[in-house]
C-alpha cells in the first residue's frame, strides 16, 4: 500500500489558517492571512484537495470531514470583507480580562480572529471553529460548551448548553441573528440558536450583536433575545427609518465598523 506523503509546511499553514477562520475561506482572505499571492493559496488548495484533506469550492475551500449541510461554510465566505470590519471593531471593544461568550455565527468567526491579538481573556463558546481559533494563543483561558453537537452550526446546543453558559459571569456576550424586525427585533432560523442567545443575553452584564446590513428587514421564525437586554450593536451601516426608531426605542447604540461610513457615501 502507497504511503501518504506528509503535508509541505506550506500546506500545514493553509490548514491552520483555515482552521482560525472557522473551517472555511475565500482564497483571498487566505492569501492575506498567510501574505502570499492567491496563486500560490490556490496551488496549495489544489495539493491538499488531492489528499482529501480540504474540500474546494468556488473561490475558496473548507476543511474536509464536516458532516451534514456545509451551510455555515457557504456562510462564512459571503459578504467576508464585511464581516472582517464588524469584527476589528467588536474587537476593538474588548478589553483584557474580559471573560466573553461568542456564539456559533459566521460574523463572530471574525471577531475571533481579530481576538487573537487579545491576551487574558476567558472565552466562552459552543462553537468548534472559535475554541479552535483562541485555544493556547497569549495566555486565553478556552472553555468549550458541551450538549448536543449541531454539524451545520459546527456548535453544541441544549438545556445542557444552557446549564453550563448559566455558570458563568459574562462581561460581554458576543451574539450574531439571522434577522432582525423593527417590530420583533432579533430572528433566527434555528430554534435552538435563539434559545441559547437569550440564556446568554441574560446572564451577560453587556450584550452585543455582529451583525452585517443584509440582515436589516429579513424574516426568519424564532424570536431571540429581548432587544432591550442587547446594549450594542456593531454594524457595517447604520439602519434607517422604522428600524432606526426601533433601535432608539430598545436603547441600543450603533457602532459602526471602521470604513463603513466611506461605503455608505458610495451608494
Amino acid at each position: 500500500m502507497k504511503k501518504r506523503a506528509p503535508h509541505t509546511h506550506r500546506e500545514l499553514e493553509l490548514l491552520d489558517a483555515l482552521r482560525r477562520l472557522g473551517g472555511a475561506a475565500r482564497n483571498s482572505d487566505l492569501a492575506k492571512t498567510l501574505d502570499v499571492s492567491e496563486e500560490t493559496v490556490r496551488r496549495t488548495i489544489k495539493a491538499l484537495s488531492k489528499s482529501g484533506a480540504i474540500e474546494r469550492v468556488h473561490g475558496g475551500a473548507y476543511l474536509a470531514g464536516t458532516q451534514g449541510d456545509p451551510s455555515f461554510f457557504r456562510r462564512i465566505a459571503q459578504h467576508s470583507d464585511e464581516k472582517r470590519l464588524i469584527g476589528a471593531k467588536v474587537a476593538a471593544m474588548v478589553r483584557e480580562g474580559m471573560t466573553l461568550f461568542l456564539d456559533v455565527g459566521s460574523t463572530t468567526a471574525f471577531v475571533a480572529e481579530e481576538l487573537r491579538q487579545r491576551s487574558n481573556l476567558t472565552v466562552v463558546t459552543n462553537s468548534i471553529g472559535v475554541a479552535q481559533t483562541l485555544v493556547g494563543v497569549n495566555n486565553n483561558r478556552v472553555h468549550l460548551l458541551g450538549g448536543e453537537m449541531q454539524s451545520d452550526e459546527r456548535g453544541s446546543f441544549g438545556h445542557v448548553t444552557h446549564r453550563q453558559a448559566r455558570r458563568f459571569a459574562f462581561d460581554l456576550a458576543v451574539l450574531s441573528t439571522d434577522a432582525i424586525s423593527a417590530r420583533q427585533g432579533f430572528l433566527y432560523l434555528s430554534a435552538a440558536e435563539a434559545d441559547l442567545a437569550s440564556v446568554v443575553a441574560d446572564s451577560a452584564e453587556r450584550s452585543l450583536v455582529a451583525v452585517a446590513h443584509f440582515k436589516y428587514g429579513e424574516t426568519a421564525p424564532y424570536c431571540g433575545p429581548d432587544p432591550r437586554r442587547v446594549h450594542d450593536m456593531v454594524t457595517d451601516l447604520a439602519p434607517e427609518g422604522e428600524l432606526a426608531a426601533a433601535f432608539r426605542d430598545w436603547g441600543i447604540k450603533i457602532h459602526l465598523a471602521t470604513g463603513a461610513e466611506s461605503r455608505a457615501g458610495k451608494k
